[in-house]
Parts: structure tokens; C-alpha cells; sequence
């Protein structure tokens, strides 16, 4: 009876022990095959481009093609609910971007929940945004353009690439935190808001400062403050939208997600990677012209950081009743 009793316990021991032998097993071998990175917008963005240089990076560590796959359109659904409904073997990895966190909020039904369907699995990037006017608003500073804008309510047109996007909450939450009233310009994209900006046909706007420095520098826009908590090692010299208005900041994030349910494994595996990559000098050299940190951490932090962004903006879309275009 002994014997029989110490094979059964030994039986299932084993039964219990394959799941974690299987999961560490995908970990030792993962990838097996190329691997699709989702971005939810067109190639050339910073979305696309931290995706590339990341996918170039984990294809050369980890041996097998990191393929990077433009989902764009539908508001960044489409690519998150791809990533949301893949199998969680972690050969499906979306860029996760400020749009998603928004979207928690802005969109009442959505097929898939970020936080529960998304496992966080490293950041990338920490994008900040440059306040800037056309030259012919007469402000220099923070204090002097508030100065001016109540002193012309509704006469001033603020530019974003869209109703809803990160660049449009912005402009709000500064319209709040100031009290002065600005018209809200919607865009189909950054680029033609810069444009009309550049002619003068709109008067403000919170841009990435990658997109704008050259045109600060030749003085075809005036910089009047970087929009995150702290200065930007591009333009030290400008302060902060937060020393004129304490509390304020917005900025764009970045990072990699995968399936819920995908081993702790694999996300290990790709977190430390990631990691590496973003520790990297040459990688460094690449990432500079974005003129953001990188965003070296564990996927709790990740997680913390989403989960933080997704209330902040989701507190200001359902105060001011903002709803998708």
C-alpha cells in the first residue's frame, strides 16, 4: 500500500509541477517565431519610431524577427483590442500611448478594459509637450499670456490634433487652471494644427518638442513653458507650465503591452531587455531627438504609471463632458 500510495503522490506532483515546467519552458525558448508589435498610428509618428528602434533592439537579443505592424485610425482602438483578443504567448505586443488611457474614459463601450485586458510590460518614454504661441500674440511668458487672454476672452484659438486627444485635454486643463476662456481648434493630427499654427491662423498650442524646436529656433514660434513637471534638457532654459500654475503637467507615455494571462515569464524576459535597450548608449543617442527620459522600470511600475494617467485624464474628460469626435 505504501508503494502504490508513494507512485499516486508521485503522479501528482508531476501533474501539479507541468504548467509551471510548461510556462518556464516558453520562457527559456520564447520567441518561437516573429514576433508583431501593434501601433495605433501611422508610420512616422513617435509611436512608430520608438516601436522600430525597440523592435530592431529585441530582434537582435532574442533571435527572431520583432515585425512592427501599423494598426492606425478608429480612434487607437483597433490596434489595442487586436493585442487586447490575441493569445497570450507574447508574440502580439502593442505600443501602448496616451490615446489608450484616454480612451478608457472617453468611450463608453469599448470592447476590451485597458487595465484588465492589457498586461503592462515596460515603458518606453516620457514625451514632453512645449506651450507655444504664433509671434504675434505679444506674450513671452506663462503669467503675461494669462494676463493677455483675460483681457481677450474667446479671442484666442487654441490648436490639437483632435476632440479627445491628450494635446486638446491639455489646452483644457490650462483653460481651468488659468480661468481664462480660449476656443478649442480640433485637427485631423498634429501636423496640420502645426501648420495653421505657423500661419497664424491659430494661436496657441501644446506641441511635442521634438516637432517644434527648429521652429522655436528660428523664431517662427515663441516657446513659452515645456508642460512637464520638470524642465526639458532640450530648452533648459524654459520653465515649467507648473511654476506659474502649480499641479500642472502633461505629457505624452509610452511602453510596450502584452495579452492578459501572458506568463510572468515572458514579461520578465522582455522587461530586462527592454530595459537593456533603453540603458544602451547608442539607443540613448537615437531616442534624444524626442527630448523625453526613457522610462526604465519593472512592469509594476508601468502599470502604476498607466493606471495614474488613466484617472488624472479620465477626471478631466467627465468634467467637462468631452465625448469622441
Amino acid at each position: 500500500m505504501n508503494l502504490i500510495r508513494r507512485q499516486f503522490l508521485h503522479l501528482v506532483v508531476g501533474t501539479v509541477a507541468l504548467p509551471a515546467l510548461s510556462r518556464f519552458g516558453w520562457a527559456l525558448t520564447y520567441p518561437t517565431r516573429p514576433v508583431r508589435i501593434l501601433v495605433s498610428s501611422p508610420p512616422g509618428g513617435t509611436a512608430d519610431f520608438l516601436a522600430r528602434v525597440m523592435g530592431q533592439w529585441l530582434s537582435e537579443r532574442l533571435g527572431q524577427p520583432f515585425v512592427i505592424e501599423n494598426k492606425g485610425g478608429s480612434g487607437n482602438i483597433l490596434a489595442a483590442e487586436t493585442v487586447a483578443n490575441a493569445p497570450a504567448d507574447g508574440h502580439t505586443l502593442l505600443v501602448i500611448n496616451p490615446a489608450h488611457a484616454l480612451n478608457a474614459t472617453l468611450y463608453e463601450k469599448l470592447n476590451f478594459n485597458l487595465l484588465r485586458d492589457i498586461t503592462p510590460v515596460a515603458g518606453l518614454l516620457r514625451a514632453p509637450n512645449v506651450m507655444e504661441v504664433h509671434p504675434s500674440v505679444p506674450a513671452k511668458s506663462v503669467p503675461e499670456f494669462i494676463t493677455y487672454a483675460k483681457s481677450n476672452p474667446g479671442k484666442i484659438n487654441y490648436a490639437s490634433a483632435g476632440t479627445g486627444t491628450l494635446l486638446h485635454l491639455a489646452g483644457e486643463l490650462f483653460k481651468m487652471m488659468a480661468g481664462i476662456d480660449m476656443v478649442h481648434v480640433p485637427y485631423r493630427g498634429t501636423t496640420p494644427a502645426l501648420t495653421d499654427l505657423l500661419g497664424g491662423q491659430v494661436q496657441m498650442m501644446c506641441d511635442n518638442i521634438s516637432t517644434s524646436i527648429e521652429h522655436i529656433r528660428v523664431g517662427k514660434l515663441r516657446a513659452l513653458a515645456v508642460t512637464t513637471a520638470t524642465r526639458s534638457q532640450m530648452l533648459p532654459d524654459l520653465p515649467t507650465v507648473g511654476e506659474f500654475l502649480p499641479g500642472f503637467e502633461q505629457s505624452a507615455f509610452f511602453g510596450i503591452g502584452a495579452p492578459r494571462n501572458t506568463p510572468n515569464e515572458i514579461i520578465g524576459k522582455l522587461n530586462k531587455e527592454i530595459n537593456a535597450g533603453l540603458a544602451d548608449p547608442k539607443i540613448q543617442t537615437r531616442l534624444a531627438q524626442l527630448a523625453g527620459p526613457v522610462l526604465l522600470g519593472s512592469p509594476a511600475d508601468f502599470g502604476k504609471l498607466i493606471a495614474e494617467e488613466t484617472e488624472k485624464w479620465g477626471k478631466v474628460i467627465k468634467f467637462l463632458g468631452i465625448k469622441p469626435e
